[in-house]
């Protein structure tokens, strides 16, 4: 029975069931996560000096595993591993796999061991050098419990980019899901008797239970391990080449948080927790649409261009890029006028600040989402260098404004989503540019036609949304509670969406015509009588 469930779980999936199951598992993955937070801000408080070192002390170690390891598995990785499994050269690709898991466990171990050491500098002079000395002494410890964190994720996911090469998703998404239910079983539970030290408990264990669910997706893979590192293997020695450009630029992004969290430090101590708070909302959206979207469809770009076929990915991408920005631009309309509702179900409480922060933050979203799937066009090119190059200016130019717009004498700490904005609106264009100068016709009439008609939908939308919760649904000082709260939210919601659907459909565009038609068969579906 179980040999069963493993071998229909890992089989191939099509790229709008790979799609709809990476949606399925981000949503569960981002509720578990919200409500993760929900128990973490409503046990310890929103503005908290415990969820400032919480926050805190993830910083570094996940600054290391992105910068060695996420960053060369969905984007460089896949490619390589898909030109010799597809080709039946599995034994290379196996020594492809082994050398990459070798290579990136001494250097997460040696990376954990430093953490380790230098945790308490790390906090009080790069991290969080406003913090006071009793958070600072709660982060610094914290760190050196999850500095184990990067050689645990660094096998699970060499493991899940596997999997995913070979189109494979089903543990893939459910290993997130395990690592979340860790950390709130650690802040249910184990906080009660260790504090706020109990959350980082549950955070290991979490990365441990996710380890053990990416080796059950690689059953009937035939994976062959080797202790060894392959380095006159052809494939092994390409990826090293393309690998720094691709892992600084996934570092730099985890830098950008480093200071966005050092500037919120010197803010107050409860800064860094609005902010965090308002962050995650925020990334909910990218997450369920930006990440599952072009995840799965970054196989089969890689496998168009391979193919010769660029007039195929062109077509593909452009209809990928229009799915983006339809189911973003609904999700910034509920992210900025539901920012209040949002806060105070995930806080507990209402936090004007965090409420404030999220609403810049909503701006955001649909230019976060076009990001992943642009940036995923330039690696299906096996292209590294130039999302490099932006993410550089990029990050310099966010720093900067970071800097000069989160000062208390300008915006404080509504500065930091305001850089945000605007940096990732700057990376989108230019993204964009260079993409239509390799692939003229990408962004063709048609496509910027049923821009403006879907800006227009939003428009609408938009409109009718802020009035009827101005003048009826706005929320009160009273409405406090999830059964109170829940019920104006998932009414506000609904209304957006079948707005902006029966809109879509108005303006005749062809992202809502499969909603319509699932409609159309419920609904008037002939009842067969006996």
């Amino acid at each position: 029975m179980v040999k069963k469930f493993l071998v229909r779980a890992n089989q191939k999936a099509s790229f709008g069931f790979a799609a709809a199951l990476l949606a399925g598992s981000s949503l569960v993955g981002s509720v578990l996560g919200l409500l993760r937070d929900r128990f973490l801000y409503g046990g310890f408080g929103l503005e908290s000096s415990q969820v400032a070192a919480f926050k805190a002390a993830f910083t570094v170690p996940d600054f290391m595993f992105f910068i060695l390891i996420s960053g060369a598995l969905s984007v460089t990785f896949i490619p390589i591993f898909n030109e010799r499994y597809v080709k039946g050269n599995k034994k290379s690709a196996w020594e492809l796999s082994a050398s990459l898991l070798n290579m990136f466990a001494i250097l997460t171990f040696f990376s954990s061991i430093l953490i380790l050491i230098f945790a308490e500098p790390l906090i009080k002079y790069v991290v969080a050098p406003g913090l006071d000395e009793h958070t600072t002494f709660l982060a610094v410890s914290m760190m050196r419990i999850i500095a184990v964190n990067p050689l645990l994720f660094s096998i699970s996911a060499v493991f899940a980019a596997m999997q995913q090469a070979v189109g494979r998703f089903f543990f893939v998404g459910l290993a997130p899901s395990i690592y979340n239910l860790s950390i709130i079983f650690g802040v249910v539970f184990l906080s009660q008797r260790f504090g706020i030290m109990g959350v980082a408990f549950g955070v290991v264990i979490g990365s441990i239970l996710q380890l053990l669910v990416s080796i059950l997706g690689l059953a009937g893979l035939g994976f062959e391990y080797s202790p060894k590192i392959f380095w006159k293997n052809l494939g092994f020695r390409k990826l090293l080449r393309i690998l720094p450009a691709r892992s600084a630029d996934q570092g730099m992004d985890y830098f950008n948080n480093i200071v966005e969290i050092n500037l919120a430090s010197r803010l107050g101590t409860g800064a860094i927790g609005s902010f965090s708070a308002a962050y995650t909302l925020h990334n909910v959206p990218v997450t369920l649409i930006g990440v599952a979207l072009s995840t799965a469809a970054f196989p089969k770009m890689t496998e168009r261009l391979a193919q010769g076929r660029p007039d195929l990915f062109k077509k593909e991408l452009s209809s990928l890029l229009r799915l983006v920005i339809w189911l973003a631009l609904p999700a910034v309309t509920i992210t900025f006028l539901m920012r209040g509702f949002l806060i105070r179900l995930l806080a507990g409480d209402g936090q004007a600040t965090a409420a404030a922060v999220l609403g810049i933050f909503a701006w955001a979203v649909m230019f976060r989402a076009l990001y992943h799937v642009l940036s995923r066009s330039f690696y299906a090119q096996q292209d590294t260098r130039t999302p490099l190059y932006v993410s550089i200016f990029a990050i310099s130019l966010n720093i900067i404004l970071a800097v000069t717009l989160a000062r208390q004498s300008a915006y404080g700490i509504v500065g930091l989503p305001l850089a945000q904005v605007i940096v990732a609106a700057a990376e989108v264009f230019i993204l964009v540019v260079i993409l239509s100068r390799r692939f003229p016709g990408t962004l063709d009439r048609v496509f910027f036609g049923a821009l403006w008609r879907m800006l227009s939908a939003f428009g609408i939308t938009f409109w009718v949304t802020w009035s009827l919760r101005r003048y009826l649904f706005e929320l009160g000082a009273q409405d406090r509670g999830f059964l109170t709260i829940v019920p104006k939210l998932g009414l506000l919601c609904t209304i957006v969406l079948l707005l902006y659907v029966i809109v879509s459909w108005i303006f005749k565009l062809e992202e809502v015509e499969p909603i319509i038609a699932k409609l159309r068969t419920i609904l008037f579906k002939p009842v067969r009588l006996q």
